[in-house]
């Protein structure tokens, strides 16, 4: 089906209003507004949203045409009226019906004027925006308290603060056939692999859909696909000093308006195991904190499935071991313990997310007395399956990757499962399968499990332990960079 023309603004200002009026709502919506004036001798159309408008640029603007002679306007009036009469500075020109409804619907002032078959733009919009605060996900005890915001250029801005490169890339794009989100794709051009930015734009500029409204998860989905893999694709950060990062190292990443988390693609499992506190601190503390997380995280994966596991065959369990098996049977198998455990930690993270935070202390005591030691009383919970659901809990509390956090949860649920079924090989199946699974997801073509799989040694250290400040080291060779060692 061959592309629709856009329309061409007409050189009759009222068959102008009177298209854009009936389309853009003018008279129905309260705060589509457009203004009718008459500066030196012509008549002007002026479009806006009242909610985006700033007023006072509004106002200076119309004082000064006002003022305007008809002389003034003469000859080549638009040209006139950009190059030497508007003072502002964020000014262009718009030929077509399409670009300009589009923009005055993302906030832009539009000006018409009869006789004249282009309209002027003026970028003189603000959104409505809270101001940067600490993300409550990424937390650090030292370091910056400014985090991203819903407002896209903020974001941007926050991030230009941190990498003043002449090499720093903002690359604006549009998507949703009715929501027109506007997203920016970032990266450093003398760094970044341009193949991995030039599959990036393509995929976005190819998203089909009405809207976004959910931002930055609806373009995950819709760009990296592996809808029914519950290990998350790209690394979200609230910080601009963690997306400044990933930018030296070569990383793309995309921004989404009304979002105050950005993408960092491509990534890996070892990327969501990365937190900010680490680099906050001395390298040995952070090698300490990074190794503390690395063992909540696989306690989170694998300690509620092995327990159970080695509680189906006891005589494989060492006699110095025999006190983490459980002292007595109850009528519940341990089986069916800790997957109602794993249904009440589910309900009680869901409850916390909709209580308001005054009434968040009562609900742990609630959760803590009045059901989880009730339950052990009347025979519903082994002490020992309670402990062993605590600690893999707290474990997946640990994890800084909330997304990461949660596919955990679902592949432990799972291991339970075939434990359950067939006792420690069954265990022994699921570690397989997990791994398995690890190997063959890619995002983007990255291997999930690089640099363990395929083995990067180099890479490998890095994961494994906290670099000090100035280590001289290439960056990621998975990212394929075209500046591949930082100066």
């Amino acid at each position: 089906m061959p592309a629709t023309q856009p329309r061409k603004i007409s050189t009759t200002l009222r068959d102008n209003m009177d298209t854009l009026n009936r389309e853009l709502g003018v008279g129905k919506s309260f705060d589509m507004i457009c203004r009718e004036l008459h500066y030196a001798g012509r008549d002007f159309a002026l479009y806006f949203i009242d909610g985006f408008a700033k007023d006072d640029i509004m106002n200076r603007i119309m004082e000064h045409l006002a003022n305007l002679q008809p002389q003034d306007l003469s000859t080549q009036q638009i040209k006139q009226l950009v190059q030497t009469q508007i003072g502002y500075l964020e000014v262009e020109t718009v030929d077509n019906l399409e670009d300009l409804k589009t923009n005055v619907l993302s906030g832009q002032l539009v000006f018409l004027i009869d006789g004249q078959d282009n309209g002027i733009l003026i970028d003189a919009r603000t959104y409505p925006a809270r101001g940067p605060e600490e993300p409550d996900l990424e937390r650090v005890v030292r370091g910056a308290r400014d985090g991203f915001t819903e407002t896209m250029c903020f974001n941007i801005a926050l991030t230009r603060r941190r990498i003043r490169d002449d090499g720093l890339r903002m690359e604006y794009v549009r998507a949703g056939a009715r929501s027109k989100t506007d997203i920016c794709v970032s990266y450093i051009e003398d760094i970044a692999n341009p193949d991995l930015v030039e599959l990036i734009k393509n995929k976005i500029s190819e998203i089909e859909i009405d809207g976004l409204p959910m931002a930055e998860k609806t373009v995950e989905e819709l760009v990296f696909g592996r809808n029914w893999n519950p290990y998350p694709l790209v690394r979200y950060t609230e910080r601009p000093d963690v997306a400044a990062v990933h930018l030296l190292e070569g990383h793309v990443l995309i921004y989404v308006d009304t979002s105050p988390s950005v993408m960092i693609t491509p990534t890996t499992f070892f990327h969501h195991l990365q937190h900010a506190e680490e680099f906050r601190q001395k390298p040995i503390i952070g090698v300490f904190v990074r190794w503390l997380r690395f063992v909540a995280i696989l306690m989170s994966i694998f300690l509620s499935p092995l327990w159970l596991g080695l509680v189906s065959s006891p005589s494989i369990v060492p006699g110095a071991w025999h006190f983490l098996l459980p002292d007595k049977v109850l009528t519940i198998s341990v089986f069916w313990q800790l997957l109602a455990a794993e249904f009440g930690l589910s309900l009680l993270r869901m409850a916390a997310v909709h209580t308001p935070n005054p009434l968040g202390a009562a609900l742990g005591l609630v959760a803590a007395l009045m059901i989880g030691q009730v339950a052990i009383d009347v025979g519903f919970f082994t002490n020992e399956a309670v402990l062993v659901t605590s600690i893999a809990a707290i474990s997946t509390f640990a994890t800084p990757s909330y997304e990461l956090g949660l596919a955990n949860q679902i592949v432990r649920i799972g291991m339970l499962a075939l434990t359950g079924l067939f006792g420690i090989w069954g265990f022994l199946a699921s570690v397989l399968l997990w791994l398995v699974l690890m190997v063959r997801t890619k995002a983007l073509d990255t291997p999930y499990f690089w640099p363990l799989i395929p083995l990067n040694r180099a890479a490998l250290f890095h994961v494994l332990l906290r670099p000090p400040a100035g280590w001289k080291a290439s960056r990621p060779k998975i990212l394929h960079p075209s500046d591949d060692t930082p100066n």
